[in-house]
């Protein structure tokens, strides 16, 4: 069993297996009297009935050898409680263990999510462009060694090649400043508006192809136009061809905007929205950014919609290499640029790589105005994991907790924190560096505890208790210290539930 700790009155959640199977109070000495008991009144025919009976009704059958699904329940209706709204699916070696939705489809109208509610993926939607173009290669449409100027000899980009575009090394310029601050907003934009744009406006590269990473949207805007130069279909067409047909993603499409589709509003179609402080309530992110609207028809680095369930059929995929030969899957998920030096974090072709506590994983996180999406796979055990939020919940944070749940770890539940008051002379005790595993140090300032890293707001620590702080920035993550004979033993990083060790340097 995991240790699951309800942190509200600091009462422990009773073990899954209890309190969702009754006749697990049933003790081995007390089944072998009522065995013996039985047989001197019971025929062969009603002894073999009831071995039957108590298979059936046993712990291990009637809950299932994993239990894992009664902790993630826990933990979810205890994120949705703390303002998670979206869905959710867990998934070992490919069957699903957990898949639910929380809250609102819209906020305005109060209509529920369920299962089948489309989100858009935003940035998760790379990996299909990636795909789109390693079908294309596979089929030797095309090479990874192209340059852009091969498919578009008026942009002013020399030698960059399209492995550069999908590995975020190609320095390419940041398109949507750049329709920001030069774009009818009165008009949706689509791709070729964007490459007009590029030809006219001329912005300046960020470095030479393959000197080092940098994320760009432009590259993979830029790779959807080439994918249709070079397929004679719309990028649209063909990814619902070649990859949403093929897989069976019945639910998933590619829409400029949600009411982009040929009968009008996309049903069960998951609105974003942000909360306004101001308001006290939430908004749709389109009223908050107008972006959403006028960039809604660029499409490449985002713009595909889909159910968690779909999303699943895709992962399925990858991890079988149903679409590309294993030696091209292979070649997409590779580690090609080093990202996070000390996460070790990698990009390969629309995919991180990484390793942590649970072992390798492959993963892409999606952000866009009202949304944040993921989909997380650990290689080694075969847990997938895909949470979709449209009210801006913490996609990623909560994948992470969810992997340590699905892996038989323990983890904080969500809990809704309260700030108490303390005098300015108690914090001076829990400034200093700390490991985590980067440098950071808490500071003292005004009568308040921060956290400050060198090129980042510095973020305020509140007090829940005078040995455990808050941070301020919603992000569910707390420090704890250990304080004996009024000095601190040992200091940890709750993060989304995950408890490490902060290590003081000084």
């Amino acid at each position: 069993m995991i240790g699951l700790w309800q942190k509200v009155g600091s009462k422990k959640l009773p073990a899954a297996s209890i309190a969702n199977c009754p006749f697990s109070i049933l003790k081995p000495e007390s089944v072998n009297l009522y065995w013996e008991q039985r047989s001197a009144i019971a025929s062969r025919k009603h002894f073999i009935f009831l071995i039957a009976l108590f298979i059936f009704i046993d712990p291990a059958h009637s809950c299932g050898q994993d239990s894992s699904k009664y902790h993630l329940d826990a933990y979810m209706q205890a994120a949705f409680k703390t303002g998670f709204n979206g869905n959710v699916l867990v998934a070992k070696k490919g069957r699903i263990v957990y898949q639910q939705a929380f809250g609102f489809l819209n906020f305005d109208t109060k209509i529920s999510l369920d299962n089948q509610s489309v989100f858009t993926m935003c940035s998760v939607s790379k990996q299909f462009t990636a795909m789109a173009i390693m079908l294309l290669n596979e089929a030797h449409k095309l090479t990874l060694n192209d340059t852009l100027r091969q498919y578009f000899p008026e942009l002013p980009y020399q030698n960059i090649t399209i492995a550069n575009m999908l590995s975020h090394t190609s320095g390419l310029p940041e398109y949507q400043l750049l329709m920001v601050h030069n774009w009818d907003h009165n008009q949706i934009a689509n791709n070729a508006d964007l490459i007009k744009m590029l030809v006219a406006k001329r912005p300046s590269v960020f470095f030479k192809p393959g000197e080092k990473y940098r994320y760009s949207n432009t590259g993979y805007v830029l790779l959807a136009s080439i994918i249709e130069k070079v397929s004679g279909q719309s990028y649209q067409d063909f990814v619902t061809d070649h990859i949403f047909k093929p897989l069976g993603m019945q639910s998933s499409a590619i829409y400029a905007q949600p009411n982009d589709h040929p009968a009008g509003r996309i049903a069960d179609y998951a609105d974003g929205f942000m909360y306004s402080d101001s308001l006290k309530k939430y908004v749709p992110a389109v009223n908050v950014y107008g972006l959403v609207r006028y960039l809604a028809g660029i499409y490449g680095d985002a713009g595909v919609s889909t159910t968690t369930g779909d999303l699943l059929k895709w992962d399925k995929a990858v991890k079988h290499h149903a679409l590309l030969t294993k030696k091209d899957q292979d070649d997409m998920l590779a580690p090609r640029t080093l990202i996070d030096t000390a996460g070790k974090i990698y990009y390969g072709y629309g995919i991180e790589t990484g390793k942590n506590e649970l072992g390798s994983y492959i993963m892409h996180e999606g952000i866009w105005p009202g949304y944040r999406t993921c989909l997380t796979r650990y290689v080694g055990p075969d847990i997938t994991i895909i949470v979709f939020s449209n009210n801006e919940s913490n996609a990623v944070g909560l994948s992470r907790a969810i992997g340590f749940i699905a892996s038989g770890r323990e983890v904080v539940l969500p809990y809704l924190h309260k700030e108490i008051t303390l005098q300015a002379e108690e914090l001076s005790r829990y400034t200093g560096t700390y490991l985590s595993p980067a440098p950071v140090k808490l500071i003292s300032r005004d009568g308040k505890l921060y956290r400050h890293r060198d090129g980042t707001p510095d973020i305020e620590l509140k007090p829940e208790s005078r040995t455990k702080f808050f941070y301020a920035d919603a992000s569910d993550r707390q420090v704890e210290f250990v304080v004996v004979n009024d000095k601190v033993v040992k200091t940890y990083l709750i993060s989304n539930g995950v408890r490490s060790d902060l290590v003081r340097q000084d």
